[in-house]
């Protein structure tokens, strides 16, 4: 523990391999060499309220300086409907073309959990429209390579096209959601904080959060300060 917290793991990193930590104590039913309470190992709370925006745009010029197209592709995917990288990766338009939305399947997502996320836009619809064209009724994998293969020509792609932190396409989308939501701007982006907030404007705000986690496929409302600060 003194180790992972003199590296700088986050909080919810260590949370997590403490779960896991419990987990084998249990089923090898030696309970009590792991402490119940993360508070025992002075582990901080994590920090769901971002300070600042991290939200990354990935422009049509940069874009294109990607060489594999299945790759730029995804960027689109990613940057149309804030999907994670995997189920970018792994997204059929052929299954997830709804129309008015695209569903991701429960194996293409974080935690196991199907998802909607509504087409609202003209850009949405030609994104998913260039999504057919390119790869007919398969993946966004290419035949010839399994998941992690094209998961690493990803990495080399997007690397080469010098671009980084590409999770924060997903923080981009929320932020754009929340301001056609609520029609201003989100704390993270230069908004006006909660406290600032009418009640009739606090209702809208806490609306447009719930909308913004489901679409992002989490649960809590809470979660969405990490994109869209407080």
């Amino acid at each position: 523990m003194k180790r992972w917290l003199s590296e700088g793991m986050a909080p919810g990193t260590i949370k997590n391999r403490m779960n896991c930590l419990r987990w084998w104590s249990a089923k090898v039913d030696r309970r009590n060499v792991i402490a119940r309470s993360n508070e025992f190992y002075g582990i901080p709370d994590r920090q769901f309220v971002s300070q600042h925006s991290k939200a990354v745009v990935v422009g049509n010029d940069a874009l294109s300086s990607v060489k594999d197209e299945h790759v730029r592709m995804t960027l689109e995917l990613q940057r149309a409907f804030g999907l994670r990288r995997e189920e970018a990766i792994k997204f059929i338009p052929a299954y997830a073309d709804q129309g008015d939305h695209v569903r991701l399947k429960a194996s293409w997502t974080k935690g196991g959990k199907t998802r909607i996320v509504p087409v609202l836009t003209q850009e949405q619809r030609a994104v998913l429209n260039r999504a057919h064209r390119l790869v007919g009724s398969g993946s966004l994998i290419p035949p010839q390579k399994t998941y992690i293969q094209q998961l690493r020509t990803y990495e080399r792609h997007t690397t080469q096209a010098g671009l980084s932190k590409l999770h924060g396409l997903r923080h981009a989308y929320a932020q754009s959601r929340y301001q056609a939501l609520t029609g201003w701007a989100c704390p993270a982006a230069g908004g006006p904080v909660a406290n600032s907030l009418s009640i009739e404007q606090r209702q809208q705000d806490h609306q447009a959060r719930l909308t913004i986690s489901r679409e992002l496929g989490h649960v809590r409302e809470q979660i969405s300060a990490v994109y869209l600060g407080r």
